[in-house]
């Protein structure tokens, strides 16, 4: 079977356990095949967890759940080093985060460090422990979740370490149609738990490959350019924006919303990047690196809103 071909079966699998979620579906296998990481936003009880819980059973890798709390500290997240008195050394003991797939559930619960250590093992893809640096798995994908709700007691993430996310997804709840089949599916006091693994690791490692050699015209890397100038309104002919927003995005918005383009191609069975392919996914890679005034808050605008007028202004080759 072929890449395109595996990962279509992985992502129909998912969609026949997570009903009602197909995008959230189709970020975390952009994060996935883009070596990425995904940000999560919505109400509890909207199949945050399951999704990547299912993803995890379908892949041939281990999983690891961290509940963020306001209790946690760095070394619960990355490890510590534990005494060894049958020799009087010291050795480390690896954390959750060397895992391939790790769900960090309401990740805005815990303090800047423990927030920071995920965070900078996320850049790195390594965790640091004095003179010693310890790599972490070549699948890695980090999944953290935040609840709108209950926003007393908790940390927001800043706005200069969230743009490590390569994608920033928020979900909402499911249509009437799609209720009533999460509840003939689900309401069940026995669920199907033992699952065979459909996809390896290798065979992830190698779409990854085949997302690279997915080809991105110039006339495309040009647009995907003018639209990260756009949010800082260096575009000429783009929107009037300096009311709205302190800061665009960064150049790392330009790299990912490159990738998450081509992974988002490989998925519809495509080997170059449309214009469409762009504009599809340049929501989710550009609102969580968009810092807002003080008058957008007041007049409502929010960073969805910012990024339609710049798809809408930039003139599409």
């Amino acid at each position: 079977m072929s890449h395109h071909g595996i990962i279509t079966e992985l992502r129909e699998w998912l969609s026949t356990q997570i009903i009602g979620q197909e995008r959230l579906i189709d970020r975390l296998l952009i994060a996935l095949l883009a070596d990425g990481h995904l940000l999560v936003e919505g109400a509890p009880g909207l199949a945050k967890t399951k999704a990547i819980k299912d993803l995890s059973k379908a892949v041939e890798g281990d999983f690891h759940r961290i509940q963020f709390t306001p209790d946690l500290l760095p070394s619960d997240i990355t490890g510590t080093e534990v005494f060894r008195p049958e020799d009087g050394s010291f050795r480390f003991q690896k954390g959750p985060i060397f895992h391939n797939l790790v769900l960090a559930d309401e990740i805005n619960r815990a303090p800047a460090k423990v927030q920071s250590a995920l965070l900078e093992a996320m850049a790195e893809h390594q965790v640091s422990v004095g003179r010693e640096s310890f790599t972490l798995p070549p699948l890695f994908l980090v999944m953290a979740t935040q609840n709108p709700i209950e926003q007393e007691g908790t940390y927001p993430l800043p706005e200069a370490q969230v743009d490590r996310f390569m994608l920033k997804l928020n979900i909402g709840y499911p249509t009437r149609e799609e209720e009533r089949r999460i509840l003939d599916a689900m309401a069940t006091t026995s669920p199907k738990l033992d699952v065979e693994a459909v996809i390896t690791q290798q065979e992830i490692l190698e779409a990854r490959k085949a997302v690279d050699a997915i080809h991105v015209a110039d006339p495309i890397r040009d647009y995907i350019v003018s639209l990260v100038l756009a949010t800082r309104g260096q575009h000429p002919g783009g929107p009037d924006l300096a009311k709205f927003l302190q800061f665009g995005a960064s150049p790392r918005a330009t790299i990912n919303l490159t990738l998450a383009a081509k992974a988002w191609a490989f998925l519809q069975g495509r080997d170059h990047v449309t214009p469409q392919d762009v504009k599809d996914i340049a929501p989710d890679v550009l609102r969580h690196r968009l810092i807002l005034t003080y008058e957008a808050d007041a007049e409502g605008v929010d960073a969805d809103a910012i990024v339609r007028r710049v798809l809408d202004a930039v003139s599409v080759p």
